[in-house]
């Protein structure tokens, strides 16, 4: 079994009696479902899952559910058996959203206390903004990804102890010997095409072969293109447009998405694609990371609303998309394949699901540096630039925007293919690998970052 980081929030949450339900928001595919099943059928003798999609597409019990009463009845229907207490009962709503009313409901079921619950879904943000009575205060929303590259090493064979040296390196800023920097290069490259999604992380480990890890991530894809299926046909094409230029704004210099390509229509806007961009986002399937001119902390007071990159969700995706099954590509770290934007999509999908925010700098006279993330213990912005080539120290945007005065920046990161930590000035370079130490908790931003 997978080793994945959340199972220890749901079991602390599913221990904790702390009122709330926890609702485990994510992209489809990414192993929600698993692990909450993982988690009940050990805690509770007692696990009854009702999957809400699978309803509206059958008998459609839940369909018209108003009242505790109500839910417990149809409830009793398929699992009277199994209906104890809340001490040995976990009773878990998947796919949550198929059923917006039920998230309304999840407030009255909390209060009641009958039984314990746990829910999850996906497009739960757009849900959310649509359904009348928010059970806030009642429910505890957590987002879950595919596996990150913590999680990967892991899955491959590195222990705790390894882990924890590791992080103990990256705190300390101590380079790791050539041994152990190839060896972890090799993994993050393997990382690089595979990615996170928990089917195609087991194919790889039961077969080692590409093409079946290609064949799950290419139906996965798809599957995430074709569906949505709260809009109609005019607006699905649109979404799936904008989803399919994801790769190939990538591989443009300014990565950002451009309005007016998504139906090749003059005078487009992005006002004109909010719930295309609202879907993609809230299903998970895309990363944003918004524009920042005026980089002063805290971020959020300054974002650009007109100037957006979206990248996908998985690194294997996006190489399976660009390289197909011709590995050498990125194991060989070929010089005339620039693995610019898998780099960037490694690292934005990292940083998300360490809990940042992202924005990036966009300066038509100074240039663009990749990543911006809020530093809470120095009340400042921390510039992340990212480097997939030999010239890691060749970045002028970088050395304009630090050396401004007027952003008091602190402290900025280097992430390329380089083994040794080094410190230039404000500017830290580091492993590409390291970034997965990169972790945005309760102390702030900075609470793990290299001080």
């Amino acid at each position: 079994m997978l080793y994945r980081k959340i199972e220890s929030l749901i079991e602390d949450h599913l221990r904790s009696n702390s009122g709330k339900i926890l609702l485990v928001d994510g992209a489809r595919q990414v192993g929600k479902t698993y692990i909450i099943r993982h988690v009940g059928k050990r805690l509770f003798p007692n696990f009854i899952e009702i999957n809400m999609v699978e309803d509206s597409l059958g008998d459609r019990l839940f369909a018209g559910i108003r009242t505790v009463e109500d839910f417990y009845l149809q409830l009793s229907m398929t699992e009277g058996r199994k209906m104890g207490t809340k001490e040995n009962t976990l009773v878990f709503i998947d796919e949550i959203q198929a059923y917006p009313h039920l998230l309304t409901m999840l407030k009255f079921l909390s209060q009641d206390g009958k039984f314990t619950y746990i829910a999850s879904g996906s497009l739960l943000g757009v849900t959310l903004s649509q359904t009348t009575s928010i059970p806030m205060g009642s429910i505890r929303k957590v987002r879950m990804f595919p596996l990150d590259f913590e999680e990967f090493l892991y899955a491959n064979g590195m222990n705790e102890m390894a882990i924890q040296a590791l992080r103990t390196k990256f705190r300390k800023q101590e380079s790791l010997d050539e041994t152990m920097h190839n060896k972890m290069m090799d993994l993050f490259r393997k990382y690089l095409l595979v990615g996170g999604l928990p089917d195609a992380v087991n194919a790889f480990l039961e077969t080692r072969n590409i093409q079946r890890v290609r064949e799950i991530q290419e139906e996965i894809h798809d599957y995430y293109a074709a569906d949505a299926s709260k809009y109609d046909e005019e607006r699905k094409l649109k979404i799936r447009r904008i989803y399919d230029l994801i790769p190939s704004n990538m591989e443009n210099k300014k990565k950002r998405v451009v309005a007016q390509s998504i139906e090749n229509k003059r005078g487009k806007t992005f006002n004109d694609y909010q719930d295309e961009f609202e879907y993609l986002i809230s299903a998970g399937i895309a990363l944003n990371v918004q524009a920042i001119s005026n980089p002063r902390f805290p971020l959020a007071e300054s974002e650009g609303k007109n100037l957006l990159k979206l990248y996908l969700n998985d690194v294997g995706i996006l190489s399976g998309i660009l390289y197909g099954s011709n590995i050498r590509a990125i194991l060989d770290d070929v010089r005339s394949i620039n693995l610019g934007s898998v780099y960037e999509t490694v690292v934005a999908s990292e940083l998300i699901a360490h809990g940042y925010k992202l924005f990036y700098y966009d300066n038509r006279s100074k240039g663009e540096v990749d990543y911006l993330i809020d530093d809470y213990d120095s009340l400042s912005a921390v510039p992340i630039e990212v480097k997939s080539g030999k010239d890691y120290t060749i970045h002028s945007a970088l050395n304009t925007f630090v050396s401004n005065e007027e952003y008091h920046i602190q402290k900025a990161y280097v992430l390329s293919n380089e083994r040794e930590i080094a410190r230039k000035g404000k500017i830290t370079y580091l492993p590409i690998y390291f970034v997965m130490f990169f972790q945005n908790g309760t102390g702030g931003a900075g609470s793990l970052l290299i001080p």
